[in-house]
């Protein structure tokens, strides 16, 4: 602590001579009739003096470690304009109320107090940042600030475009981007609301700006977007942007399961298979990125390792919370209110001697992965930032070459990676076509919904649902005893280690009746909550991936090919959902076909119900099935 008394005499000593800004440089006090320097000269000139007498680092924002925070973090907002499936728990996030919100006077105070001690960087958080309506005269207040090199903002970028402008004017110095997919209907899914070529047209136009590099924050997650890696990383052949993998980290309500997290090693080991190549680059001091080039690529990627390999040594971040809270650690449960001291009118030594205590609190490293995710600690959302799962992240169908996702007659697509080099590479002037317009298509007016691209996909992809008894073909079964009982007539599962591995496929149907508001609102895609086929599409597709923990005594299976597809029926006022299921296995994948059918209807109710109740969730039944010792099975 030794450094505190001589970096207080040096503030004494310069303030007892000439007047001086936040930093301690002297500002001239000009006397009548002589002329003004212009600010240049007199930013120049405080510079060169801060230089020259340069204090030691703040006492009271080095910790007990030696480590000292020049870099600051501070959520404007617990606002969003999004809803993600994955950012808050089930049960909801409780928004503290305005009064106990920080003001913007009371962020610029502590703004100003931490640069004066040392800060140089601060980024603006959230919630969603850019909804805050004084966001830019935010930015332009903390532009003025003295000794602060770099004002950065994480965004999930719905607002961007619009503002940026504004915000580079007013000073803002670097962007983070959060996008976690480049497929529009997954996207629409994860987030609730539509917005896709927003972000897009976000980063177009940062780039279109002069930012570089734009960086692009990506939390990789297990079943939900591991598959789009190589996606990601091609964008940086032509385009100034640095793509960061975040591994998915614990906070409270996500449930973190350690088996959805995708480490750094696996992500590094799956890119080096596509550029053996990449080259890592030398890592920047207290940087919390580990950074890799591909040789002639134009951007670059990093890897956000804070579960399998933290960076708790060189830390030097600071958090205030959009209520006013100091968090040393963003995954320690420890937080001092600075907003209640501010209040209580605490002189600005007081405020220091507070933050000096919370800094030297600060613990060596964080608990690790395992013990976090026992910790209690805020839901993402009210620390900073959009990136939080629930029990389970959806789980979508691979994007291949094979098997590509396509919602038909809504987005037209061709090869995925192909289309969306096309589009970035049209992006590098400004007088380029804006990335929104040349995604998106208008579709024609029949919607349907398919989880699967094929070029000669049949039009009437699901016909009418069949108003005929039903018969069924094939042998009858081996056996008219109850499989999934014992002897006693207790549950149990069928053991199926001995039977041989044969190809097995399987389609279900459903119906859901949605009378004429609904089914009106559906065709039209005018619901509030978003696309309706979409969403049930993709519930189903989860659906039959996570049977075996919905259903208790099925196995689990590893599907090889899930499709699912819906149509609308105008002379039912019904949609009519279709699922096949493929898998090579012991065991049959109806199951499968049959979840995946009755998920998706669910899922259209709960869309529509808000409109009306007089919904009919119905004839759920498997149409065929194939493979297995019990022969196939055909309903005509």
């Amino acid at each position: 602590m030794a450094a505190r008394p001589v970096s207080r005499m040096l503030r004494r000593v310069l303030r007892s001579s000439v007047r001086s800004c936040s930093s301690g440089a002297p500002v001239t006090q000009h006397r009548p009739g002589e002329p003004s320097q212009t600010a240049a000269e007199e930013l120049s000139r405080r510079r060169q003096f801060l230089r020259e007498h340069a204090a030691p680092f703040s006492a009271f924002l080095t910790d007990s470690f030696g480590r000292q925070h020049s870099y600051l973090r501070i959520s404007l907002t617990e606002k969003c304009n999004l809803r993600c499936q994955y950012c808050m728990p089930e049960e909801g996030v409780p928004l503290t109320p305005k009064a106990d919100l920080l003001t913007t006077e009371e962020i610029l105070t502590l703004a100003r107090l931490f640069v004066k001690e040392g800060i140089d960087k601060i980024r603006l958080t959230g919630g969603e940042p850019l909804i805050r309506p004084d966001v830019v005269d935010i930015v332009a207040q903390l532009h003025r600030l003295e000794g602060l090199r770099t004002i950065g903002v994480t965004t999930n970028g719905i607002n961007l475009a619009r503002l940026l402008p504004q915000l580079q004017k007013a000073g803002l110095s670097a962007i983070n981007i959060s996008l976690d997919t480049l497929v529009p209907a997954k996207f629409e899914f994860i987030v609730r609301r539509k917005g896709f070529h927003k972000v897009m047209e976000g980063i177009h136009k940062a780039i279109e700006l002069g930012y570089s590099p734009v960086k692009v924050n990506c939390v990789v997650m297990r079943g939900l977007n591991e598959d789009e890696l190589l996606d990601f990383v091609a964008l940086t052949e032509g385009l100034p942007l640095d793509v960061r993998f975040i591994e998915y980290m614990p906070f409270d309500g996500n449930k973190w399961n350690f088996k959805k997290m995708v480490s750094y090693k696996e992500m590094l080991d799956t890119l080096r298979q596509q550029w053996p190549e990449l080259e890592k680059l030398p890592e920047e001091e207290s940087s919390t990125a580990k950074a890799f080039k591909i040789p002639g690529f134009r951007g670059q990627l990093s890897f956000i390792t804070s579960m399998s390999e933290h960076f708790c040594g060189t830390c030097n971040r600071l958090r205030i919370t959009a209520d006013g809270n100091l968090k040393v650690c963003l995954f320690g449960n420890s937080e001092v209110s600075l907003r209640d001291h501010l209040r209580a009118g605490a002189s600005e030594e007081e405020l220091l001697q507070i933050i000096g205590a919370a800094v030297g609190r600060k613990k060596r490293q964080h608990a690790g992965m395992f013990s976090i995710a026992q910790m209690k600690n805020r839901p993402m959302i009210l620390i900073e930032l959009l990136l939080m799962l629930q029990d389970s992240p959806p789980a979508i169908p691979s994007i291949s070459s094979q098997d590509p996702f396509r919602v038909q007659g809504i987005r037209h697509r061709v090869s995925f990676s192909n289309q969306m080099a096309t589009l970035w590479k049209g992006c590098r002037g400004p007088g380029a076509r804006l990335l929104a317009q040349r995604w998106l298509g208008s579709g024609p007016s029949q919607r349907r919904c398919s989880s699967r691209l094929d070029s000669d996909t049949n039009p009437k992809c699901l016909s009418a649902v069949s108003r005929t008894p039903a018969t069924a073909s094939g042998p009858p079964p081996t056996s008219d005893q109850l499989t999934h009982v014992d002897a006693e007539g207790r549950a149990a599962m069928v053991d199926v280690g001995g039977k041989p591995d044969t190809e097995r496929v399987a389609v279900a149907s459903a119906v859901v009746l949605l009378g004429p508001v609904a089914f009106k609102l559906v065709q039209n895609n005018q619901l509030k909550k978003g696309d309706a086929l979409v969403v049930a599409q993709l519930a189903g597709v989860q659906a039959a991936k996570q049977t075996s923990q919905l259903i208790p005594l099925c196995h689990h299976v590893a599907l090889s090919h899930i499709q699912v597809q819906l149509e609308l029926d105008s002379t039912r006022q019904a949609v009519g959902i279709q699922a096949s299921c493929r898998a090579r296995g012991p065991t049959g994948v109806e199951m499968e076909a049959l979840t995946a059918a009755a998920v998706a209807a669910l899922t259209l109710y709960d869309m529509c119900k808000a409109v009306s109740r007089d919904i009919v969730v119905g004839e759920i039944k498997l149409i065929s099935k194939t493979g297995g010792q019990r022969g196939d099975f055909h309903r005509t």
